[in-house]
């Protein structure tokens, strides 16, 4: 079993509640047309390291004559995907060694991966599965704009989170963000990995609470997006230095995190406009795997 990542990297609610939003059909039009895939045709489509399956619940939707694999190699991302996420086939297996035949699939993609596998096995694995004509689909996130009030912390959370950074080293230890690529690098590397008719496109996601372009559902689970991310962060220090950070301290943290986010929910309710915002850039890049002259049947 391998829990790594949701236990010491990202939290299963951070992830699939912030890419719950970021892959919400609001934002549909602007993902369908850069992934240019043909939603009438039973396409077999692959999610490579899908997390707690968010996006894959998305392209179940957005494609609904499609069969969708996805998967991961945390085992708690799974066993929550398959849980939480009906009409998709979720596996417990490795980016660079595909439990898959060749030619198995006319689609992959991928959301924020590419820039943690090297990419020679990143996109070797990927030629190798999909079908002749057959779609590569990298997502990545790019530098994005956060814009958020100003919190005074307590002492106890200075002292909370200082401790944290000085024995925190799960970025070099677990290789995160260990390939990271420019804008420019990315249609270059896939290029270079086998892959024709390259092409780039960028879908901005504007998450604004408080713009009345958005039902309150959906402002409540922005703000309560940054919740589970400030919680999973404390459950993971508590986890990760349990000699350091104790349970009554996790607890009083949790504590505080919850009174402030249900602060900024009242505010919300009561119409007083924070204006708070956070806005994703996503970065999509498209290939077609040989054949047809580079052309995609897809």
């Amino acid at each position: 079993m391998n829990t790594i990542w949701s236990k010491h990297v990202q939290g299963i609610h951070t992830l699939y509640s912030s890419r719950t939003l970021r892959f919400n059909d609001f934002f549909a039009p602007q993902y369908l047309p850069l992934f240019a895939l043909d939603g009438d045709k039973p396409l077999k489509i692959l999610e490579i390291g899908c997390g707690p399956g968010a996006l894959a619940a998305a392209l179940h939707r957005w494609y609904p004559q499609a069969e969708i694999t996805a998967l991961d190699r945390d085992s708690e991302f799974i066993r929550f995907a398959r849980k939480n996420v009906p009409g998709v086939t979720f596996l417990e297996g490795d980016a660079t060694a595909l439990p898959f035949p060749d030619g198995t699939f006319d689609v992959t993609i991928s959301n924020t991966v590419a820039e943690h596998i090297e990419p020679s096995a990143f996109y070797g694995e990927q030629r190798r599965v999909l079908r002749d004509g057959g779609v590569c689909l990298v997502l990545s996130g790019r530098r994005g704009l956060h814009a958020y009030p100003e919190v005074k912390q307590s002492d106890f959370e200075q002292a909370f989170w200082n401790k944290v950074a000085q024995h925190d080293d799960s970025l070099e230890r677990y290789a995160v963000c260990k390939y990271p690529m420019s804008e420019m690098e990315m249609p270059h590397a896939m290029t270079q990995h086998g892959f024709s008719a390259v092409r780039t496109g960028y879908a901005i996601i504007d998450l604004t609470p408080d713009d009345p372009k958005y039902p309150a559902a959906m402002a409540h689970a922005m703000i309560d997006a940054r919740r589970h991310n400030d919680l999973d962060a404390i459950a993971s220090a508590r986890r990760s230095f349990p000699d350091h950070v104790s349970e009554e301290e996790a607890a009083e943290m949790s504590r505080i995190v919850n009174e402030r986010y249900d602060a900024r929910i009242a505010q919300y309710h009561r119409g007083e406009k924070v204006w708070d915002t956070g806005v994703s850039i996503t970065m999509i890049v498209r290939g077609v795997k040989g054949g047809n002259g580079g052309k995609s049947s897809c």
